[in-house]
């Protein structure tokens, strides 16, 4: 139960940090919002050394340095759909693909659902599509490029949330660390060489800082759920992210998602 308080809570500070970076990436180039949010999450997973403790074995560093390549994608390309859009045909795409790779490697590592998990995780599949639709009438349809870039950012985010999950569960908030100073890096790096076509417009620096703090937030988040739960479980209950930045009220989704998220607690 524990694991899916902390996957709700994890899945909540993804999805106020997509919202602030998608309004973000639509006054800046993509490039110059994640260039402040990658480092502002880096701070935040140092700010917490201290408190979670960290230790840096090469499995951390290697598990580590692929979530932050990973990470670094996921920043660029889901802040990218987020900004152009329409929201309530991109997200639940994403959404439903970073959950649906993460549940496959858990089930295929041998986790197993009892008779209510069986019931429950197809059905909160189903939230994650529920909750993230909006109700876009008259919206343009989007073009193959759009839904490219969000069948990407949907890949990154689950091989980000993955390749956290095989971190060894006494490295602390190291693989946090590690992933979020190589997805600072990446990203400065891919800046630094397309700095002429970044635009002279200026980022939202506070409201890119914020969604960085509250992505570390939601990494840490992911991490304690997943060391307590099944990584299929989990997922699926993060993947539920989307109800943060679809501001409409989605009472099917959600009264979909609690009784998924009910029967999940009884495996």
């Amino acid at each position: 139960m524990i694991a899916l308080l902390l996957a709700l809570g994890s899945s909540l500070a993804y999805g106020c940090a997509d919202f602030l970076g998608g309004l973000g990436t639509r006054k800046a180039h993509v490039l110059r919002t994640v260039m402040i949010a990658a480092p502002a999450s880096l701070t935040v997973g140092l700010l917490l050394w201290p408190f979670l403790g960290a230790s840096f074995s090469p499995a951390t560093l290697a598990w580590g340095a692929a979530s932050g390549v990973a990470s670094a994608a996921a920043f660029a390309l889901l802040y990218r759909t987020l900004a152009i859009g329409p929201m309530n045909v991109l997200s639940p795409l994403t959404a439903l693909v970073s959950a649906m790779l993460p549940v496959g490697v858990g089930l295929a590592q041998g986790e197993r659902l009892g008779p209510a998990g069986l019931i429950g995780l197809p059905l909160a599949l189903a939230a994650v599509v529920l909750v993230s639709a909006g109700g876009g009438a008259g919206t343009a349809r989007p073009s193959r490029t759009v839904l490219l870039l969000a069948f990407g950012a949907g890949a990154a985010i689950a091989l980000q949330l993955v390749f956290l999950h095989q971190a060894p569960a006494d490295s602390g908030v190291g693989p946090l660390i590690v992933g979020r100073a190589v997805s600072s890096a990446v990203t400065l790096a891919a800046a630094g060489l397309m700095y002429r076509r970044l635009g002279p417009e200026k980022p939202a620096y506070g409201m890119s800082a914020a969604a960085g703090a509250l992505d570390s937030v939601a990494n840490l988040l992911f991490l304690l759920a997943a060391r307590g739960g099944d990584l299929a479980v989990v997922a699926v209950i993060t993947a539920l992210y989307p109800a943060g930045t679809v501001l409409r009220g989605q009472l099917i989704g959600l009264g979909t998602a609690a009784v998924a998220v009910s029967l999940l607690a009884l495996t």
